[in-house]
């Protein structure tokens, strides 16, 4: 399966804001929008670079929310398709629709340090949804789904090392977890306000119409 597998920093710095693409590493001074030599864009010649056109500024929302969730363009596509033949505003519609990924539910209830990790351990089968294994990270959770890492020593042990180090995570509130049973539940769908990620929906919306 293709994937991204260059420096996530850069693109934190593209972007000009904190993905969180590293997790803990984010939230201390080793980020690198932390560090006054590397916060700024990428590349020797970015100060030569010329005032970005509206569609430069189109694309820069979309390609930021496809980092921030970890998504390839085919199915970034997908989801933008779905969300247009729904409806209610296609952009509110479309973060909903990322937010219920269910790698980003893992993250969200701290089973895992970042999205991608996320994504891992559910590629490898350490999650388990409505009691059925499942190796689908991009599978879309609905209410009342049960999400829970496998009853087995080496799922909770690495679980278990994720949750201790991230333990003031806050939890969304369309979630509920059980930290000691490793098991979470979909208490309600994500709504516009639970995206919290600061991005201009209506932009990417401009631009995947073209």
């Amino acid at each position: 399966m293709a994937r991204y597998t260059g420096p996530v920093c850069r693109r934190c710095r593209r972007a000009g804001m904190k993905l969180y693409l590293k997790g803990l590493r984010c939230e201390t001074a080793k980020c690198a929008l932390e560090k006054q030599w590397r916060n700024k864009p990428p590349g020797m010649h970015f100060w030569r670079r010329r005032r970005q056109s509206e569609y430069g500024v189109r694309l820069r929302e979309k390609q930021k929310l496809r980092w921030y969730y970890g998504v390839l363009e085919k199915q970034f596509r997908r989801f933008f398709e779905e969300a247009s033949r729904t409806k209610g505003s296609t952009g509110e519609r479309l973060l909903v629709l990322m937010e219920r990924r269910l790698d980003n539910v893992v993250y969200r209830l701290g089973f895992a340090p970042s999205r991608s990790g996320a994504r891992q351990l559910v590629n490898h089968g350490h999650v388990l949804v409505n009691g059925r294994r499942t190796d689908i990270g991009s599978m879309k959770v609905n209410t009342g789904d049960v999400i829970q890492i496998r009853d087995a020593q080496r799922s909770r042990a690495l679980v278990r090392g994720y949750s201790e180090a991230e333990e003031d995570r806050i939890v969304p509130q369309w979630l509920e977890v059980d930290t000691e049973q490793f098991r979470g539940e979909v208490k309600a769908l994500p709504t516009r306000d639970d995206v919290s990620i600061q991005i201009n929906e209506q932009l990417i919306v401009e631009f995947c119409s073209r």
